[in-house]
């Protein structure tokens, strides 16, 4: 195995393969098992100002997690492994090796598609987070509304002061988009001599992932309302959409339809990379509905470079493409200052 992961990137290098000629899948098989991180230390314990931040994002006010004997959400796991900025310096060759086998093959894209977590112990300020990793699968050639490539699975142990205290498997996609697909395509077979030459369909937009869980919010946008979860138990709204109450616990909900109204909480301008189907710059936000809670959309309306914070906004809903159909928020009338 570890000869396989050694060898893998001059390999890669001679292959030229594209995605028409796909890989061998038994050659990305053979990393499963491989370590992508070894005895790996978390760059900063477990600390107040991380959680406090974290909280603030996310609007969680739960008083578990302030205080002097605060712990840290759950959901925070995979946080105190990352490597910011700076980047990862203790990845294994193996990890390296499979995605430089991945890219030389040309899926050259990436995107992550879910994670599962599991939560043995809470963590405190002052924990020390050490954690392994392994490539724990890698899938065979598939075909998506992405492109066509592979999902590739790693499993991340996690120890805080040398107990375990949790597992992080995060999975994401390593494709070929179809834009480059149909441009590849358009290059290698020459246009018919007396015809002019016509324009290639526009990109879509890519699909949000609907499964059980999150339908229901989906199918309010289809029929032009923004719906809210409430828990029927202690009546706390939640956004986004989630198989049960974080404040109490309690799997049973209801819906209440937003208002429409809200203000900028936060913003970004976004200008590169660019991606088919966005023209950038143009602005993202993170809306507070009049309701309480926050949601992630697009700022129409209004000049990318005149959004503020507290600027208020009405919802909106914007027609991507011939069937689809997105929630987003328009700078009201006078309110782009």
């Amino acid at each position: 195995m570890s000869e396989v992961a050694q060898e893998e990137p001059a390999t890669a290098a001679r292959t030229a393969r594209t995605p028409e000629t796909p890989l061998p899948y038994e050659r990305l098989k053979a990393f499963e098992g491989q370590p992508a991180a070894t005895a790996a230390v978390g760059k900063d314990p477990v600390n107040a100002p991380m959680i406090r931040h974290w909280c603030e994002a996310m609007g969680d006010a739960n008083p578990a997690y302030q205080g002097p004997d605060a712990i840290a959400p759950p959901t925070m796991l995979q946080a105190w492994t990352m490597g910011g900025l700076s980047g990862h310096t203790d990845r294994s060759g193996a990890f390296d090796a499979l995605f430089a086998l991945l890219d030389g093959a040309g899926y050259t894209s990436v995107v992550a598609t879910d994670c599962e977590q599991e939560y043995l112990r809470p963590l405190r300020p002052g924990d020390e987070i050490t954690f392994d990793a392994v490539i724990e699968a890698v899938s065979e050639r598939k075909t998506t509304k992405l492109g066509v490539g592979h999902f590739v699975t790693t499993r991340m142990d996690v120890r805080a002061d040398g107990e375990p205290a949790g597992t992080h498997r995060f999975r994401i996609l390593k494709y070929a988009p179809h834009a480059g697909q149909a441009s590849h395509a358009r290059e290698a077979q020459p246009a018919p001599a007396a015809s002019a030459p016509s324009a290639p369909p526009a990109p879509r937009r890519p699909r949000p992932v609907i499964n059980r869980d999150n339908a229901g919010f989906w199918a309010g946008v289809a029929g032009h309302r923004l719906l809210i979860q409430r828990c029927t138990e202690c009546r706390t709204l939640r956004f986004p959409w989630l198989p049960g109450c974080a404040r109490c616990g309690s799997p049973e909900w209801d819906t209440v339809e937003a208002s429409g109204a809200g203000t900028v909480f936060s913003y970004v301008v976004l200008h590169h990379p660019p991606f088919p189907a966005f023209d950038p710059p143009y602005a993202v936000g993170l809306i507070e509905l009049a309701e309480g809670v926050r949601m992630v959309s697009n700022i129409v309306g209004v000049p990318h470079d005149r959004v503020r914070i507290g600027m208020p906004v009405r919802l909106d809903f914007q027609r991507v493409d011939e069937e689809f159909e997105l929630p987003v928020f328009r700078a009201a009338a006078g309110g782009e200052g």
